[in-house]
């Protein structure tokens, strides 16, 4: 349904040319009341003239749109204000946009020319928003946009006053949206790049040209809008890309100790560690700035050295937790050995059955295409879970009574073998301090012989065992992700057994809470409940046979969070969204609507490689045959490509509107890699284009930067490696 603002009142100041005009105009043509507030003063605040708002204001009255102009300086808000309510009756959305530029490198900034543009930007904006607060505090409802910039966020080359008005904006959007939110009054902040009067004298004219003001008004629209709720929100926006800013902190370093002075000598020795931004927080208000340095006054009071590691130690004493001693520490290593009788039993186990004839594939070992599941990877390194190897580890002094699964990841380097023996070697990746509890990262390295076949990662959650005073994330987690707001592609529903936990258990997870019932009810349980990792096998084998037509081969990876147990007997629903080759997915119990897996995700490899005349007949991507010679290239010139490119480029590949293809050249690292599917690491710059449009700019048809202009080419992330594209493409995949 569209966005209407039919009833609203808006007033949109310097809205006379520019962005200014297109929100009037955006608001007006979807039903709002509009004043169009412009002082027709030129760039540098000289002049005036009513002719900019007048004009305006009949463009939108000949398209049957109510609107009235206003001509005063936004330094006499009340006068803008009364304007609105002398004409509607009200006032409900302010858009503060009106603005001037007086550049001058600082040593040569006048105070006219810092004072002229505070009283402008800053103080205008104050002035017009304080004459509008109380209305909107007294009906319950108000939408405010203050205006910054680039120029204010990371600073610009003679914009000082330019740019410390701006970022003052930001400070008194943050402070509003505090103060209005229980009102329902909600202030954000755009930092827009589009083609204006203000701009023209800093960009090139194509580029300004380029930069169209309707590619920000619906962003504000929809900040305006009564059904955002988004509020205190800091957003970068042109050229049809929004991106949303926010603060990050180093964890820091404590650099004095009790009853001792605090030195410049000490902040140097510390120096690297304050300014490293591995796990680094976001806090996003005052009471959690705080929070961090409120307690190292308790820790420096408790005699806490200035080592970081020491700060954790003496927290550690008291909940058996220290991360120091146990990160890093391998588990003794594991063999596993297993025949076909294994892998069937596993494939009964997470519900495969003889009524569909696609799974006889994983249920006869006489079939011609038999196979193991993938998800059986898990099966031969939950021996270092169950054997009791986690209480060898010194740091983990932990009550095994309180452990619970909260979450898996399985990677497969290569199909499963069916047979043989395998072993897995595991090592403490991270010790996190959640408060409540304490989460172990145990990673696993599975082998045939000396061939890596498997990697996961155990998250695994000890209740009461947090405090300890450790970090809270890492970067060593496999993290969960949301699935898309929409609804789901496709949706399968299967049944469990009364003795679905029985016949799991067989693979080797013996815990008596799936089988005894006595058990069960010690830990709160009417009755046994299924295993987590058998919910993560039905939902696995939903997605592999919805998109993967039941090939092991094109699994590649499965992410899961366990969030609440299984009764064996009910039915699972797995909701799917395709997002190019990863699989979104939720699983809940039908009969309860309960999630039981959230955040969860399987990667799948793209389809077998086709013939170069079957793609190019229309059948696959053109795009394929392309990086498949850059991959060639990177083998063979990889360290050379590093050299001269130095970054990661990421790129989504397009047919017919959709992601169907995912690649990351990555030319930054070692001696280079190509990598098909989602990456785990990050991308300097990502580059979204059709699979016809890619083959035009790899045969040198189109320029990149032309196809980037004409929204053929569209770019995330640092725009100007896209330079560097004629380097990779051009030099090394001619066809």
């Amino acid at each position: 349904m569209s966005l209407s603002f039919e009833g609203r009142v808006v007033l949109v100041t310097g809205a006379g040319g520019g962005l200014g005009k297109e929100y009037a105009l955006a608001f007006a043509e979807r039903g709002a009341s509009v004043v169009v507030n412009d002082l027709g003063a030129d760039t540098k605040g000289g002049g005036k003239s009513s002719a900019a708002a007048d004009k305006v204001v009949e463009e939108i009255r000949a398209k049957g749109g109510k609107a009235v102009a206003n001509y005063d300086s936004v330094e006499d808000g009340e006068k803008l204000i009364q304007t609105a309510l002398d004409a509607f009756g009200r006032i409900d959305i302010l858009v503060n946009n009106a603005g001037i530029l007086r550049d001058r490198s600082f040593a040569r900034t006048s105070d006219l020319d810092w004072d002229l543009i505070h009283r402008v930007h800053l103080r205008g904006s104050f002035l017009v928003t304080r004459a509008a607060w109380n209305h909107m505090k007294n009906q319950k409802f108000g939408r405010i946009i203050m205006t910054t910039s680039a120029a204010g966020i990371y600073g610009n080359f003679g914009q000082a006053n330019y740019s410390a008005a701006k970022l003052g904006l930001v400070g008194l959007a943050n402070t509003l949206a505090v103060e209005g939110r229980k009102y329902n009054i909600f202030c954000n902040t755009i930092a827009p790049v589009a083609g204006s009067r203000l701009t023209e004298t800093v960009m090139p004219p194509d580029l300004v040209e380029s930069l169209k003001p309707e590619y920000v008004a619906p962003m504000v629209l929809w900040l305006c809008h009564e059904q955002c709720q988004e509020n205190g929100g800091l957003f970068e926006v042109g050229a049809g890309w929004i991106g949303k800013l926010r603060w990050e902190r180093s964890q820091g370093r404590i650099v004095r100790e009790k009853n001792q002075p605090m030195s410049p000598e000490a902040v140097r020795e510390q120096w690297d560690k304050i300014c490293d931004f591995t796990d680094a927080t976001k806090p996003s208000s005052v009471q959690e700035s705080l929070q961090s340095v409120v307690s190292v006054l308790s820790r420096v009071e408790e005699e806490v050295s200035a080592s970081p590691t020491a700060a954790v130690t003496a927290a550690s004493s008291a909940s058996g937790i220290n991360p120091a001693e146990a990160v890093g520490q391998k588990l003794p290593p594991t063999t596993f050995s297993f025949t076909h009788t294994q892998c069937i039993l596993y494939a009964l186990g997470v519900g495969m059955s003889t009524k569909d004839p696609d799974h006889l594939r994983f249920l006869y070992e006489g079939h011609s295409d038999f196979s193991c599941l993938p998800t059986f990877g898990v099966i031969p390194s939950q021996a270092a879970m169950m054997d009791g190897g986690l209480a060898s580890i010194p740091g983990l002094n932990i009550d095994f009574t309180q452990v619970l699964h909260g979450e898996q990841y399985l990677e497969l380097y290569n199909p499963l073998p069916t047979s043989g023996q395998l072993t897995s070697e595991a090592t403490i990746a991270d010790v996190l301090d959640k408060g409540s509890g304490a989460v172990i990262l145990l990673d696993v390295n599975t082998y045939n012989g000396d061939e890596l076949i498997s990697y996961n990662q155990f998250s695994v959650f000890v209740v009461g065992a947090g405090g300890f005073g450790g970090k809270r994330t890492s970067e060593k987690a496999k993290a969960p992700l949301p699935p898309p707001k929409r609804a789901p592609d496709a949706v399968v529903i299967d049944s469990t057994t009364r003795d679905q936990a029985a016949l799991y258990r067989l693979s080797g997870d013996w815990n008596p809470l799936h089988i005894d019932p006595s058990f069960a009810a010690m830990g709160g349980f009417k009755s046994p409940i299924l295993h987590g990792l058998c919910s993560f096998g039905f939902a696995a084998r939903h997605v592999l046979k919805q998109y993967a037509n039941n090939d092991p081969s094109r699994f590649k990876a499965i992410k899961v969070r366990f969030v609440k147990p299984v009764m064996p007997g009910q039915s699972l629903q797995t909701e799917m969204w395709k997002e190019g080759n990863r699989i979104h997915i939720q699983c809940k119990v039908k009969e309860t609507d309960a999630v039981v897996l959230s955040g969860a995700y399987v990667d799948l490899h793209g389809a077998s490689e086709a013939s170069p005349e079957s793609l190019t007949k229309g059948g696959g991507l053109q795009s394929e045959l392309v990086f498949a010679e850059i991959g060639r290239r990177i083998k063979d010139l990889g360290a050379e490509l590093v050299k001269k490119v130095n970054a990661v480029f990421g790129w989504e590949i397009t047919k017919d509107g959709k992601n169907v293809a995912q690649w990351t050249i990555d030319l930054k690292n070692g001696s280079g890699s190509l990598h098909e599917g989602p990456y785990s690491g990050k991308a300097d710059v990502t580059i979204t284009v059709s699979d016809e449009d890619f083959m035009e700019v790899a045969q040198g048809k189109l320029n990149p930067q032309k196809a980037f202009f004409a929204g053929k080419l569209k770019v995330r992330g640092n725009i100007m490696l896209s330079q560097k594209l004629e380097v990779i493409l051009k030099d090394y995949a001619k066809l």
